[in-house]
């Protein structure tokens, strides 16, 4: 039997696409998968389908609190995040961090794992500013890249060709249905399966008969 393509479309400004992503990123390594990251505009996605940030009802925002706070226990992720986060999430410029990752993805696509997991980090462990060039740099770094690789991605995220990259990925998950991230994509038996948030790895597996 052939490997099962799973992906994974996602926004670094997701506590809930991180757990996705690292909960994916190790079950590659035991399950029959090849797993494919698909950086996407979550506000593209929210836009598209009418859908809004869950932390604006107030009830909501305090379970996720709570909520974030046991997976990130649970799947060992270092998040820190507080009542203060949400209010910040929704005040982050994050277009530019995700044209910056396409970027990645499109010219450097050895990168895209790890840039991903340190603007996550960044982002959500160490609360620092992703949406400056600057600080895009500092990521980069981090994870490893080249500085001469680096200010060329920089200059990249405002070209026709990142920014319809990205449009059109985010486009490509709203087509499977997606409505928020992660959204998870399994093609499986010749059609896809849909699966969204991080909690619906399991069914996921059972799914796809793991």
């Amino acid at each position: 039997m052939g490997r099962i393509l799973v992906e994974l479309f996602y926004d670094v400004v997701s506590p809930y696409a991180w757990l996705g992503f690292e909960a994916l990123c190790r079950y590659r390594h035991i399950w029959n998968i090849d797993l494919r990251l698909r950086p996407a505009f979550l506000g593209g996605i929210m836009q598209a389908t009418g859908n809004k940030p869950p932390a604006m009802l107030p009830k909501r925002a305090e379970y996720m609190l709570k909520d974030v706070k046991r997976m990130a226990k649970y799947y060992q992720v270092p998040i820190q995040i507080s009542d203060h986060d949400f209010q910040s999430v929704l005040g982050t410029s994050n277009l530019g961090a995700m044209r910056f990752i396409t970027a990645t993805d499109m010219t450097q696509p050895q990168y895209l794992e790890s840039l991903s997991r340190e603007f996550w980090t960044r982002f959500w462990s160490q609360h620092e500013d992703i949406s400056q060039p600057e600080s895009m740099l500092a990521v980069a770094g981090q994870a490893g890249l080249p500085s001469d690789i680096t200010q060329k991605l920089l200059e990249m995220i405002s070209s026709p060709v990142v920014k319809n990259q990205l449009k059109e990925t985010t486009e490509e998950a709203i087509k499977y249905g997606a409505f928020g991230m992660p959204a998870v994509v399994a093609h499986f038996n010749g059609e896809p399966h849909l699966f969204f948030g991080s909690d619906r790895l399991e069914l996921l597996g059972s799914v796809i008969g793991e």
